[in-house]
């Protein structure tokens, strides 16, 4: 089988090439300016090539038999909506449209939790909550929502699709990926902390429960991947006593909150600060939500690392 991986050299995609360099010949879009040199030790054919651009991707599809499609960009910055989109949306049609007409039948789709929307009376989130508009979604869950009706569409129009939701993706801190501004907070010794929950999953199992849904050959499905929900309080003190700093000691109250939105503000207006801090993603920290993965344990067989083997690999303490 000859399989392309888009996002390859991802937070994600790196470890889906772990994972699959077995079951084909592997071909894998990169940016021109990409490092590969980890990579580098497995056969892969490598293309450069953007998902925005169309004529590449059917380049980049000549031959391909299946697509595991990880690219995309995360930001919860307001002011990346129209890249979001672009990335995320219209690169995702460009793809499925792609392989449409080049009749290529199977693609596995990396979505996120974050494509199934909130809503401020939902506390368990399963593959069956269906999107309402709400102040709780972000651009970012906009554009992967959107994504993925662009891949349900083409499912519609004969493609075979597995979709699957990972929540946050915890990856080492050295690979300096989204997830490690999680690691970083405690580290910089921050005093504040959330009420809510945080719903994570190590990469490591995230790539391995994809695998192994991709070898039950149930197309049509979804999937949400998510090892635990807890809150960020324990969450916190479990990265602090890892990496010898003090936890974050303080909780967000309505007061508080006020305070660091504004000082925030006051930052990045002078061109300070980059925290993706906002009173959306503050209001979202506060809330107490879990993303159930009764469907993807009943499907296979799988143990999550503890968070405290999850941490102690990721901040390289072990």
């Amino acid at each position: 089988m000859n399989i392309l991986i888009t996002g390859a050299t991802g937070l994600v995609g790196r470890y889906l090439i772990e994972k699959f360099i077995n079951d084909g010949k592997l071909t894998a879009i990169k940016r021109p300016e990409s490092n590969i040199s980890s990579l580098e030790k497995y056969p892969i054919k490598w293309i450069d090539a953007d998902i925005r651009d169309y004529q590449a991707l059917e380049e980049a599809l000549e031959g391909i038999d299946m697509v595991i499609h990880a690219a995309a960009l995360v930001s919860y910055d307001s002011r990346d909506a129209d890249l979001l989109v672009k990335t995320n949306v219209e690169g995702t049609t460009n793809l499925v449209n792609a392989m449409l007409d080049k009749g290529i039948k199977k693609l596995i789709h990396i979505s996120s939790v974050a494509a199934l929307g909130r809503s401020p009376e939902v506390v368990s989130i399963d593959e069956k909550h269906k999107w309402i508009e709400s102040p709780l979604n972000t651009p970012y869950a906009i554009s992967k929502y959107q994504a993925d009706l662009e891949v349900w569409r083409a499912a519609q129009e004969g493609l075979d699709v597995m979709v699957m939701y990972p929540s946050l993706v915890l990856g080492k801190i050295a690979d300096k990926r989204s997830s490690t501004q999680v690691y970083q907070y405690v580290i910089q010794e921050n005093k504040y902390y959330p009420e809510g929950t945080i719903n994570y999953v190590d990469v490591r199992d995230l790539s391995e429960a994809i695998y192994r849904l991709y070898l039950t050959n149930k197309w049509g499905e979804n999937y949400i991947i998510n090892a635990e929900s807890i809150p960020y309080k324990e969450f916190f003190e479990k990265i602090a006593l890892a990496t010898g700093k003090r936890a974050p000691y303080k909780v967000v109250n309505k007061t508080s909150l006020k305070f660091l939105l504004f000082f925030t503000r006051l930052m990045k207006a002078l061109g300070w600060h980059n925290s993706p801090l906002n009173a959306q993603t503050a209001t979202l920290a506060q809330r107490k939500v879990n993303h159930i993965n009764d469907k993807l344990l009943s499907e296979i067989p799988i143990t999550f690392h503890k968070l405290e083997d999850t941490i102690i690999w990721a901040t390289g303490k072990n």
